[in-house]
């Protein structure tokens, strides 16, 4: 089998609460998305998604990125065997130093491709199934205290139960945003201040310090791994760190500094699939559980997250989410469903999902056949 042509489609999408918001006032009004689709001689097609984070100021990647990037390794691909997927990420990055995120897209699709020709969902090729569903968090936009607490109390009726509160603004306000969130917790619940690096230290320890008596996890306080170190040292609260870790090597240095409790691994920032995978291997050697998540994105990017979540041990999966469920638009079918705040994967060969003909109108890359 031998790669023929790769193409990529830009797809804007939109949050089902409209404008969303996160630390250090930022907010966006639509997500910038590229679909990738990657074809083969013997007929058979791989899809994948990038979503970009947000906004091109949250994290060292953007949309135009994605897209350059893609056009970059595209034509080294053409004529591989897209079912060797060691040697497909070994190219690209040969072609392409860094910029992981813009080779995600080509990797998922390629998982996609060794999972229909395999017959097999992509879920048994990473190691099979732990359980029939898993859980999922739901990320509660930055709004007022008030608005937040009713929002989770929304989410907790949908069966959801755990609850990604953004935070990293004004320090009273976030005090206030926790506290109101807070109050309502019910046995079995997890809440998570994300503060997206929207603190500086002095910002953090007050927060941290005016809700002692408040059980959550903190994540990604501040900018840089250093900050987050010092907010560590003095803070006994669970921590998750996110937008630090980029690679493996950030998870090594998070556990020999005790800085990370937890890992939240996005799929796209890692490099796909295979890197995510990596990824999640490592913690689960080091005792250290994970999100598995992405910074945003549709039905796609949803179900790759969806089979690694499913390949996760149980105990060391701490939790994911469900994109599509709060994306207004449909990008594909066989998106994995959601039933009481848990999610399960299609169970069809390859990532399990079909891309909607409509949602591909904007062709903005097209290299090879």
């Amino acid at each position: 089998m031998k790669i023929e042509r790769i193409r990529a489609y830009r797809v804007v999408l939109h949050t089902i609460e409209g404008r969303y918001a996160w630390g250090k006032g930022r907010f966006v009004d639509e997500l910038d998305s590229t679909i990738i689709c990657v074809d083969t001689d013997a007929g058979i097609s791989g899809f994948g998604e990038v979503c970009c984070p947000m906004a091109p100021g949250y994290t060292p990647f953007f949309a135009a990125g994605t897209r350059a990037g893609t056009a970059e390794v595209a034509p080294a691909l053409l004529g591989e065997d897209p079912t060797q997927i060691a040697n497909i990420n070994a190219i690209m990055d040969a072609t392409l130093t860094g910029h992981d995120y813009a080779k995600s897209g080509i990797d998922i699709a390629c998982w996609d491709i060794l999972g229909k020709a395999a017959q097999l969902p992509v879920s048994t090729l990473l190691g099979g199934r732990f359980t029939p569903d898993f859980p999922l968090y739901h990320p509660v936009g930055q709004d007022t205290p008030e608005k937040m607490a009713t929002r989770v109390a929304e989410y907790r009726g949908q069966g959801y139960k755990s609850f990604q509160l953004k935070v990293g603004g004004d320090v009273d306000t976030d005090i206030a945003r926790i506290r109101a969130v807070a109050k309502d917790l019910r046995d079995g619940e997890k809440l998570i201040a994300d503060a997206n690096r929207g603190w500086l230290v002095h910002e953090a320890l007050q927060v941290l310090e005016a809700t002692r008596d408040i059980r959550f996890y903190v994540e990604q306080p501040c900018s840089t791994y250093e900050e987050c170190k010092t907010v560590r040292s003095q803070c006994s609260k669970p921590f998750i760190l996110d937008e630090s870790i980029e690679t493996v090597h950030d998870i090594v240095r998070a556990y020999s500094d005790g800085v990370a409790d937890i890992i939240n691994l996005k799929v796209a920032k890692l490099g796909g699939v295979t890197k995510t995978n990596e990824a999640r291997n490592l913690c689960a050697r080091l005792g250290m559980p994970i999100f598995i998540d992405n910074a945003k994105g549709g039905d796609i990017i949803t179900a790759a997250m969806a089979h690694l979540a499913h390949s996760t041990p149980p105990s060391m999966l701490f939790a994911t989410t469900d994109f599509s469920s709060y994306i207004k638009e449909k990008i594909a079918t066989g998106t994995p469903m959601k039933v009481r705040g848990r999610l399960a994967a299609s169970t069809e060969a390859g990532l399990g999902i079909t891309p909607i003909d409509a949602m591909l109108n904007d062709l903005v890359l097209d290299v090879g056949k």
